[in-house]
């Protein structure tokens, strides 16, 4: 039976992180080990304060599963006896690894993926005055797809100073909840203009049933409002497409779900990241694999990343090592 093992671990940012709701220059995450004896799985998740989590809570919710994983709880029993979230992530995602390790296969190959090779993530642009962001994009010209963190101010002027910087590249936005309907009506058509793909969260979560009256030209994606497949009903007829964050669902587990309901609704699919490590990037890209846009730079963020780490050339991710995950 798999024993457990949960550490936190902080990891310096090679620069600011900044988004509407604050900045940071650290990310602070929790890695689970499951071991057998012959072998290991690893699941690492970000504990996200905006979710009411912390390192400390979320490993303790960890820890207090330690006897039920001794005494052989499955991965679907777990679904089950941890709610959605950080906590129940890390431990979903170091069984599917193990499970792969048992079997000798990879995790895609388990649920009869095809492998989620060439996949093009966003790099992301944090909050930053106009000047800065254009000379940020610049400096990653090379990125096919730029994701570009806004705040209720200067929307307009940084969308253009971006687009000056990296004329090509595809572009979206992500207002993480700070903004009015009044703004998005204001400017939808706008961005538009400027080839700006897609608007994640532009409202609040909780504040956003007024986007039914909404007709903006460019695609709105739920990311705050939505963790897991019982917010879809009501997001269908708010929103284009969902955001899918292992660490809002619970893992990749309650991710293959929501993936497999919102296409139902008639949703797109994105899927995203907290700001971590490749391992917690990795289990990512399955779902990332199904998705229209793909958001897992995450490591790109990090001073240093994790041994046996992803690698992006160019925008493009390269599949997982065996030794990191799945």
């Amino acid at each position: 039976m798999p024993q457990l093992t949960v550490i936190s671990e902080v990891f310096p940012l090679a620069q600011v992180f900044k988004i509407s709701r604050g900045a940071r220059t650290e990310a602070y995450v929790v890695k689970v080990t499951l071991t057998d004896g012959t072998h290991t799985g690893y699941g690492e998740c970000v504990p996200y304060a905006r979710y009411g989590e912390t390192v400390d809570g979320v490993m303790a919710d960890i820890t207090a599963q330690a006897d039920a994983l001794s005494r052989g709880m499955t991965r679907l029993e777990l679904q089950d006896a941890m709610k959605a979230g950080a906590a129940r992530n890390a431990v979903d995602c170091a069984y599917w690894d193990l499970e792969a390790k048992r079997t000798g296969r990879r995790v895609w190959e388990m649920i009869g993926h095809k492998a989620p090779e060439g996949l093009v993530t966003a790099e992301t642009l944090s909050i930053d005055t106009p000047d800065n962001m254009r000379e940020a994009a610049r400096k990653i010209a090379h990125a096919p797809l730029l994701k570009v963190k806004l705040n209720g101010e200067n929307v307009l002027e940084s969308v253009r100073a971006v687009r000056e910087g990296s004329p090509k590249a595809r572009i979206i936005v992500d207002a993480n909840e700070a903004w009015s309907l009044d703004l998005l009506s204001d400017i939808g058509a706008e961005l538009d203009a400027l080839g700006v793909e897609m608007i994640e969260q532009p409202l609040p979560a909780g504040q956003d049933d007024g986007l039914i009256d909404i007709d903006c030209p460019v695609l709105l994606c739920a990311d705050e409002s939505v963790h897991t497949v019982a917010d879809i009903p009501r997001l269908a007829n708010l929103y284009d497409m969902i955001n899918i964050k292992l660490d809002k669902t619970g893992g990749l587990t309650g991710a293959l779900e929501l993936a497999e309901a919102a296409s139902k609704a008639g949703m797109q699919l994105m899927t995203g990241c907290m700001v971590g490590t490749s391992l917690a990037m990795a289990p990512a890209m399955i779902t990332g694999a199904m998705s229209r846009i793909v958001d897992l730079d995450g490591p790109i963020w990090m001073a240093k990343d994790r041994e046996n780490a992803l690698t992006f050339d160019k925008g493009v991710m390269g599949l997982p090592d065996r030794a990191l995950w799945g």
